[in-house]
């Protein structure tokens, strides 16, 4: 039994305001836009997200290009980091579109032992049920999260609102384009909605786009992650949004 399973209040971590300010939250959301990897699942759980980045950093290097990350980039261990650093300085290149589709590739492989959040699953389901309309905007691949969801049976919840990462690598978040395109495709207001999100650059991408935004952050460091970057609600589980949408 995990920690997030233990908890049977609906009490946010934190100060007391918050089961408040996550009640207003729920309420005012319509439209409600996942983050893919941590919130709906941990998509790297049984296949390791800094080998990943370390085999595509060595991929460029067996291409002449060892010199193209900094140090910092490479100990980064994040695929994003690294794929994000080649299109800077090779944008719209080949090289570009033959490393997005190896990570989408490693992404693919990495959905057999992906692990559902807790919660995550009843949460989707119940937010549907009482007529919230749901989307994800993501920067992994929407291949990735279709066949995620696909798995779960969760792709009715969703469909056809699934935004992820295209070959415009600059439209990643922390930028708001997919964020915007959901809310297009919807025809949703963004006051009207809600990301939730467990990284800063989900957070400054939901402001940016003018949304509201609920921090979820499975461990102490991406708490603090987030509250630094200036995240006002942040859960440590599903549980007390679930509460709160069935109440």
């Amino acid at each position: 039994m995990t920690s997030e399973t233990k908890r049977t209040d609906p009490v946010t971590a934190g100060t007391e305001t918050e089961p408040n300010e996550l009640r207003n939250l729920i309420k005012g959301a319509r439209v409600v836009l996942w983050d893919f990897d941590g919130p709906v699942c941990r998509l790297f759980a049984g296949h390791s997200a800094e080998r990943v980045a370390n085999d595509l950093a060595s991929w460029l290097e067996g291409r002449g290009l060892h010199g193209l990350l900094t140090e910092t980039e490479r100990e980064s261990l994040d695929p994003h980091v690294v794929l994000r650093a080649l299109d800077r300085r090779h944008p719209g290149s080949d090289l570009v579109a033959e490393l997005e589709e190896r990570l989408t590739h490693e992404e693919l492989r990495a959905t057999a032992s992906a692990m559902p959040t807790p919660y995550a699953d009843p949460l989707i389901r119940t937010w549907t049920a009482v007529g919230s309309r749901l989307a994800i905007a993501t920067n992994n691949s929407p291949r990735v999260v279709r066949e995620y969801l696909t798995s779960r049976g969760l792709v009715p919840c969703f469909a056809p609102h699934i935004y992820g990462r295209t070959q415009e690598l600059n439209h990643l978040k922390p930028d708001p384009h997919c964020i915007n395109r959901a809310l297009n495709a919807m025809g949703a207001a963004p006051s009207a909605s809600l990301m939730i999100g467990d990284t800063p650059s989900d957070l400054f991408a939901a402001r940016a786009a003018g949304v509201p935004f609920l921090g979820y952050a499975r461990t102490e460091r991406k708490r603090r992650l987030l509250r630094d970057a200036g995240a006002t609600v942040v859960v440590d589980s599903l549980k007390p949004v679930l509460w709160q949408v069935r109440h």
